[in-house]
């Protein structure tokens, strides 16, 4: 279900987006909220679900995995036990980090990283041991736009909805506008940040 986002949520999410790693008092004073309320913001946003997560984004170079790879897998069978054994594995794998059902001549695409070609192999015969029946692989070479930020923009304020007057200096606030069933997501592929976040 969509989620009613007005520009002060979307003010946030934009420095989130930007910046996991600010503090709640940090927030507060780019937004122009008190911190109280942008602790309220915050919070309403993880349990609405548009925020599922508040993390670090790790350099998997830097971090010992030099292999990055994406994997098209086909199955040799598509009833819903075999759907299950290979889903069930892909999520037992943690050099899998991440995996998605596509439409098209595969099934899945996953991206995966390795120390080495013998990791890579291991988890390439992991997945052909569970329905696995074809599997490509695309070696990344180099990035050319990291993951970023959802374009979200305040929607124009509707004429026939009663305003509300925004803050001094700033327009009129509350305009909404639906994300339509597209979480914004403010996560990495894998690791933790720190605790000193809003909410936390």
């Amino acid at each position: 279900m969509a989620v009613e986002l007005d520009d002060v949520d979307i003010e946030l999410l934009g420095e989130l987006q930007a910046n996991a790693d600010r503090t709640n008092v940090e927030l507060a004073r780019l937004v122009g909220l008190s911190p109280a309320a942008t602790l309220n913001r915050v919070r309403r946003l993880k349990e609405s679900g548009v925020i599922r997560v508040i993390s670090a984004r790790l350099d998997p170079v830097a971090a010992g995995f030099p292999l990055q790879l994406y994997v098209a897998a086909t199955l040799g069978s598509h009833d819903a036990r075999a759907s299950r054994v290979f889903e069930d594995q892909i999520r037992a794998i943690p050099e899998i980090v991440a995996a998605d059902i596509v439409a098209g001549e595969m099934d899945y695409l996953l991206t995966v990283v390795a120390r080495n070609v013998t990791e890579l192999q291991q988890v390439l015969v992991a997945l052909a041991t569970r329905g696995g029946q074809r599997l490509v692989t695309y070696l990344r070479l180099d990035e050319v736009k990291p993951p970023s930020q959802l374009p979200l923009e305040p929607a124009e304020p509707d004429p026939g909805r009663p305003g509300r007057a925004g803050r001094p200096g700033r327009p009129a606030r509350r305009a909404r506008r639906q994300v339509a069933g597209v979480p914004t997501i403010v996560e990495a592929a894998s690791g933790v940040a720190g605790t000193d976040r809003p909410g936390a």
